[in-house]
């Protein structure tokens, strides 16, 4: 691994299941995460997902991506366009700093059909041992 490494794309379908679910996952009642008709009078077309369940995907794409004696250290994103049912997001990552302890940092954008659903960067700390073991097989 080396500053500009490219994480591979990970397509996540937008289903209205895992919009409700991570709503109600991460205790999120509001109802425009799980109610198409209060989500339109609030004047969105219709339910969308929350930061939450966002933050989680976030996390799962780099624990995914850096094995699992990785340990996510900071999560910083914004939110940009909403994650509507039916659409499928991509996540995508470059690591943009490496220490020589193992700890990175990855810029993340997850885009959709509408643009940019989240944009913002993770700091993850590799176990290097565990990468050199990986290598040496």
């Amino acid at each position: 691994m080396k500053v500009g490494h490219e994480l591979p794309p990970l397509e996540i379908p937008i289903t209205r299941t895992l919009i409700v679910a991570g709503a109600v996952a991460s205790r999120d009642y509001q109802d425009v995460h799980h109610d198409a008709e209060a989500a339109r009078e609030k004047g969105s077309p219709d339910i969308f997902m929350n930061i939450l369940t966002t933050n989680g995907l976030v996390g799962r794409y780099i624990t995914d991506h850096f094995g699992p004696e990785s340990r996510l250290r900071a999560v910083k994103i914004r939110l940009g366009a909403p994650n509507y049912p039916g659409d499928t997001m991509v996540l995508s990552g470059t690591v943009t700093a490496l220490d020589d302890d193992g700890t990175a940092e990855v810029r993340v954008v997850g885009a959709n059909g509408l643009g940019h659903h989240v944009t913002g960067k993770v700091t993850v700390k590799v176990d290097v041992n565990a990468a050199v073991r990986e290598g040496a097989s």
